[in-house]
């Protein structure tokens, strides 16, 4: 019998259990403290990090960006999501309304999709030329590379996720009203197109997979252990210390010299619970 041909993106995430949540909230708040660090180490050293997020729609990259930065300092760990380019960035050059947000000197910049656009749904939905596309595949590994010399640190994750769970999440934000705005007309427009998209993926990572930007790809269909590993790569691959602190006490505070509550009357908000 013939052996089933094993695709690149295939592993054993499928055989584990789910992970539990107080084993997850555990690892979080270590990982969590590890962040704390680096951002501490980016800001003294002056480091430059830019982080892509790219994957299929519902693979779960905005709860991994908020479980990556809801510990850290916006003013360093800066996300980034663009809306549809204005009438006049269409006529810039396709990368130069994404090259502004690359970070100054102590910033994380994280990109809630990125320059990849053009290589995923704007070549897949037909909102850029053939042409375009592949003009876009051949010049981004020289802008990359551009990137990475100018002294920027250039993570690129890839967030895949499986139909059955990319159908039962994306079903789920049907029902559930927390959730439904996340349900976009391009995303039931793309939903049935699943295989131009794995297409367009496996071209974009033959194309823009190198050593100084390579593809880093993490299974998401338990979004608990994506997140966890997603961080735990990201620490592994930025070199930090742990920055000295003086130990901080709160100083006593002030008598109340005089001071009296106010005898007027305060707008409080009603208490339902």
């Amino acid at each position: 019998m013939a052996k089933k041909k094993q695709n690149v993106l295939d592993n054993d995430s499928a055989d584990r259990p789910k992970l539990k949540n107080k084993e997850y909230l555990a690892e979080l708040r270590r990982l969590h403290v590890e962040l704390v660090k680096l951002q501490e180490w980016v800001k003294l050293e002056g480091i430059k990090v830019c982080v892509i997020f790219e994957g299929r729609d519902g693979a779960g990259k905005g709860g991994t960006i908020k479980a990556l930065t809801e510990r850290v300092s916006p003013r360093v760990f800066r996300v980034v999501a663009l809306p549809a380019p204005t009438d006049r960035e269409k006529t810039q050059m396709y990368m130069q309304r994404y090259l502004k947000h690359l970070p100054a000197a102590g910033e994380v910049v994280i990109f809630d999709r990125s320059w990849y656009n053009r290589a995923g749904v704007e070549r897949v939905m037909g909102f850029c030329t053939e042409k375009q596309a592949h003009k876009f595949l051949e010049s981004v590994p020289l802008v990359e590379r551009a990137i990475v010399e100018s002294g920027v640190i250039l993570l690129k994750y890839w967030l895949e996720v499986s139909e059955q769970e990319q159908t039962r999440r994306l079903a789920a934000r049907i029902e559930d009203g927390r959730k439904i705005w996340k349900l976009s007309p391009m995303d039931l427009k793309s939903y049935g197109r699943w295989y131009d998209y794995s297409r367009a993926r496996d071209e974009m990572f033959k194309a823009s997979d190198t050593e100084h930007g390579p593809w880093l790809v993490a299974d998401s269909n338990d979004k608990r252990r994506t997140r966890l590993n997603i961080i735990s790569d990201l620490l592994s691959r930025i070199p930090y210390k742990t920055v000295p602190r003086e130990k901080v006490t709160l100083p006593r505070r002030q008598k109340p010299g005089g001071y009296n509550e106010p005898d007027f009357p305060l707008r409080r908000i009603p208490e339902k619970f």
